[in-house]
């Protein structure tokens, strides 16, 4: 069993069948990455696991518990953080006060842009978020306009945030979009690091094929909402189901 479970999830809007009958195991400490054509349902099953979305069938169950209705505060208090397809920062805050919002909403369970002078004041807070900024590489950007930064140091700073909340599970979804290569091969490096130093699971929704072989263990591939096929990504190369699904080749 994975630590995130998803058992007969089937989810309708209106007349469209966005997802149907999925099944999916993201086993504990590894690199999970969800695929699939535009309309395919990976955004919706997405939501469904931080409880955005409550499917219509089924469950979808974080170690063991059920996450479907949940707020956003209880997913994170459950060890989930998400990074969003747009970078959410504070682009009017520094790189720094970015960093410290996130460890200051999970200490006292909310936050308001009224509290940075407080959290400035709190010397457990500021070293917190000093290591962080150590951790990804941005100590020199530390008062730096977040909204000045290129969109690589943006996601870089957006991944460091969640990793604050100390989560168990990092959703992805679509990481490197609108991203130049260089900055893509080094959020891959980022990732890398991250799997290999800390105590984490990652799943990743992403179209870029790069990114997706450099990172995953397993990847499960959705079409149609419902999935086609998971394996490894050596035996995901050149399946024919997987060719049918992105270059409409008949398997």
């Amino acid at each position: 069993m994975g630590i995130l479970e998803v058992k007969d999830v089937g989810k309708r809007f209106g007349g469209l069948q966005a997802l149907g009958d999925v099944n999916l195991s993201v086993k504990e400490n590894s690199v999970h990455a969800i695929i699939g054509p535009n309309g395919a349902g990976k955004s919706t099953l997405l939501n469904c696991f931080v409880g955005k979305l409550i499917p219509d069938t089924g469950s979808v169950t974080f170690d063991g518990q059920s996450v479907l209705g949940r707020t956003p505060y209880e997913i994170n208090q459950m060890g989930i953080s998400r990074v969003f397809q747009t970078p959410e920062i504070f682009g009017d805050l520094s790189v720094m006060e970015n960093m410290m919002i996130p460890i200051f909403a999970k200490r006292d369970g909310a936050f308001r842009l009224q509290a940075i002078p407080h959290m400035m004041e709190e010397k457990d807070i500021v070293e917190a978020a000093e290591k962080q900024l150590v951790d990804m590489n941005m100590a020199d950007k530390r008062n730096m306009h977040a909204a000045a930064m290129s969109r690589g140091d943006k996601r870089r700073l957006e991944i460091g945030m969640c990793l604050a909340q100390e989560p168990r599970l990092l959703l992805l979804d679509e990481p490197t979009a609108g991203m130049a290569r260089a900055d893509t091969n080094n959020t891959i490096d980022l990732l890398k690091q991250i799997k290999d130093e800390r105590d984490i699971t990652i799943a990743i929704i992403e179209h870029d094929m790069h990114v997706v072989f450099s990172l995953a263990e397993r990847i499960t591939v959705l079409a149609q909402g419902t999935p086609l096929v998971e394996d490894t990504p050596d035996n995901i190369k050149g399946h024919p189901k997987v060719r049918e699904a992105y270059l409409g080749e008949a398997a």
